[in-house]
């Protein structure tokens, strides 16, 4: 099932997106660094987004499985832009944060790391793009 996405222009390095389905929308502005305002997410802070939500939304698909709550999970993707040999993202380094009362079974930690590094985000990323995935059990 394809969903579509339609973006508009609205000047000065801005658009603004419709989520097809619920019409839902988002705007986006340049960054700072490439002429832009930086007022919102930019195109490839959206890549960044993107994949700290699939990560933890698809472990919350193997979570539910397992009847485990994780609720309250957290994921920082730091985004590192490289100039050479053209702009695009050259690292997304992803920090899950999972409490260690909630996911104490060596075993299920080991269902959830995988999970997660199967996201069909992660699993779509250019591979010259350094994506590591890290765990913390706090």
């Amino acid at each position: 099932m394809a969903v579509e996405i339609k973006a508009v222009y609205t000047g000065q390095l801005g658009c603004t997106a419709t989520h097809g389905p619920s019409g839902n929308t988002l705007n986006t502005d340049a960054p700072v660094d490439n002429g832009g305002n930086g007022t919102s997410f930019s195109p490839t802070d959206l890549v960044a987004t993107a994949l700290g939500t699939c990560v933890l939304t698809i472990m919350g698909l193997v979570a539910q499985r397992h009847d485990l709550d994780l609720k309250d999970a957290q994921v920082s993707v730091s985004k590192e832009m490289i100039q050479q040999p053209v702009r695009r993202i050259g690292g997304l380094r992803t920090v899950v944060t999972l409490s260690a009362a909630a996911v104490n079974d060596p075993e299920m930690r080991s269902r959830l790391e995988s999970a997660a590094r199967k996201c069909p985000v992660h699993q779509s990323l250019h591979p010259e793009i350094d994506a590591p995935i890290e765990f913390q059990y706090v």
